[in-house]
């Protein structure tokens, strides 16, 4: 007996369930665009430096040139010699350029940087963090800061947020959670300078990891145990459609500030409905607070239309069900646990990796899109359908290979095609957004089969410790992905390089646990032994793995 024979019956995965998960997952279709929002709010448009005030283009009189034309004399080339030089311009300016047949050795002109600021095109963009604040040029790695100290954000909130969540609940931090986001996300949007935004940023990071950690938890904890993998699996689709309605939104909008008020506005509603959510009745009863747990169970009762089971439901009977988990709770674990005891310090590491990795590629392939030189919301779009396919082939595939081989197949092709894009020519557009489309596919499939894999490596006594530890790898992934962004200046190819070595290394640490893991993993398949337990060792200070 367990808890989940509790929930079959007062309805299994009935009519509560199933308002309770479309609720906490309809706030998926923001968490895309808060995660992805850099791409558009400090979108970089085609700029070249302002031109002194004294030769405004407005008081020149050359009415025969037009004004593309009249810049190349004040705006140099850049090296590929197709375009104006974004971050230069003449001292003084050379009318002779503008004579057709010239001559003139323009690599000895005297150049200087933009000290009247830059012109930015509105054609694609309207405004951004980068045409207000001038995040160009020298100032050019600002820009990819604000995504960074997003993240950082989002770590501490998964730091901060998850024992809150232990000691306070998972739906009283999911409600302060919403409000936070909506008040703390749409004052960013007022935000006066770029500091302020990033201190905004930073603190609405913090509530979308408090939505997301303490939203998954809330639901599982409702959903009997052979519901979780498909209802995972259906929720995690919000995620990817909120990825063509961040894309929608943005081009609809333009302004950086109203597409910031836009996707942070909806979570005052989220919060509004929120309180309507059942605490979790499994925490309750682990906090002694048994009584208001079993008035939860008879109002999932009544609303799935069970209330025949309300008087046959009792303390006495709650206490029966979860007599384990009450015991389990008793006993605490560290991350240190995790490194020490045998076989899940190997374990750990290798998943450590695979978070890490797989969490690097992703962001970095989805936080560049303007470097594909297709329409940046049409490729937003096909970035975010691309996760339909993917998913369904990574489910395919967990169920006839696996999950080991599985998850290293979606790393290992993911680095191959990274890598195979660097080969690509740039004038072969066509062709470098397909491979980083499928790269991108691959590294999708590889979180939807690494939250499955760990928490099933993970024994349950461990597991959320487990689960918290090394996702919090994927965090700092997401963090270093947008700095690397910064070594194209150095060498156009070097992040692709990064990106896919990283895929690389988690492929190969992912190989690493091998046979009983692996079955451990795939417990549901034939041939397996058993599900992995704690047991104590020999010696007092130690535990080892063992199947029953």
């Amino acid at each position: 007996m367990g808890f989940g024979d509790l929930l079959e019956q007062v309805g299994g995965f009935g009519r509560y369930q199933w308002l309770h998960v479309t609720l906490i997952s309809l706030p998926g279709l923001m968490m895309a665009s808060q995660n992805l929002l850099n791409n558009f709010i400090s979108g970089i448009p085609t700029h070249y430096c302002s031109l002194p005030a004294n030769h405004s283009l407005y008081n020149l009189s050359h009415q025969q040139v037009d004004d593309g034309q009249l810049l190349k004399a004040f705006i140099p080339l850049d090296i590929s010699g197709n375009r104006l030089d974004r971050c230069r311009r003449y001292v003084e300016p050379q009318w002779q350029l503008l004579v057709a047949n010239n001559s003139a050795n323009v690599s000895q002109l005297e150049t200087e940087g933009c000290l009247d600021g830059w012109t930015f095109d509105r054609s694609e963009f309207l405004a951004t963090t980068v045409s207000e604040w001038g995040l160009v040029c020298s100032l050019r790695p600002l820009k990819q800061m604000i995504q960074t100290i997003y993240m950082g954000g989002v770590l501490a909130g998964a730091i901060i947020y998850g024992g809150l969540s232990d000691r306070f609940g998972r739906r009283s931090v999911l409600i302060w959670s919403y409000l936070q986001l909506g008040v703390l996300g749409c004052s960013s949007a007022l935000s006066p300078s770029y500091s302020t935004y990033c201190i905004f940023r930073f603190l609405s990071g913090m509530a979308v990891s408090g939505i997301i950690l303490n939203g998954v938890s809330l639901k599982v904890e409702w959903i009997p145990t052979r519901e979780r993998t498909l209802v995972g699996t259906l929720t995690s689709f919000f995620f990817t459609f909120g990825q063509m309605v961040l894309a929608g939104l943005a081009y609809w909008l333009r302004d950086w500030r109203k597409l910031q008020l836009a996707v942070c506005a909806p979570h005052f509603l989220f919060f509004a409905y929120s309180w309507w959510y059942s605490e979790s009745a499994r925490w309750l009863v682990l906090k002694r607070r048994s009584d208001e747990a079993l008035k939860s169970l008879h109002r999932v009762a009544r609303i799935n239309g069970k209330a025949e089971i309300i008087d046959k439901l009792t303390l006495e009977v709650l206490h029966s069900h979860m007599s384990k988990e009450i015991e389990s709770s008793r006993s605490s674990f560290t991350a240190y646990d995790l490194l020490r005891t045998r076989g899940m310090r190997r374990i750990s590491i290798c998943l450590v990796a695979v978070w890490f990795s797989t969490s690097f590629a992703y962001y970095g392939l989805a936080m560049d899109l303007q470097k594909f030189g297709v329409n940046i919301y049409l490729m937003q779009i096909i970035f975010g359908a691309v996760d339909f396919p993917f998913k369904l082939i990574a489910l395919a595939s967990l169920t006839y290979l696996g999950r080991r081989i599985t998850q290293a197949a979606c790393l290992f092709l993911s680095a191959i095609i990274i890598f195979a894009n660097i080969l690509v020519p740039s004038n072969m557009q066509t062709l470098r957004t397909t491979l980083a489309c499928l790269g991108k596919g691959f590294t999708s499939s590889s979180f939807t089969v690494v939250y499955l894999y760990t928490g099933e490596l993970y024994p349950t006594i461990i597991r959320q410790t487990g689960m918290g530890f090394v996702s919090t790898m994927a965090r700092i992934g997401s963090m270093a992905a947008p700095a690397v962004l910064i070594l194209d200046e150095v060498l156009p190819a070097l992040p692709s390089v990064v990106y896919g070595g990283g895929g690389g290394v988690g492929w190969l640490l992912c190989l690493l646990p091998a046979g009983d893991i692996e079955c451990a993993a795939s417990r549901h398949h034939r041939g397996c032994r058993g599900e992995m337990v704690w047991k104590k060792a020999r010696h007092p200070t130690t535990r080892r793995l063992v199947f029953k």
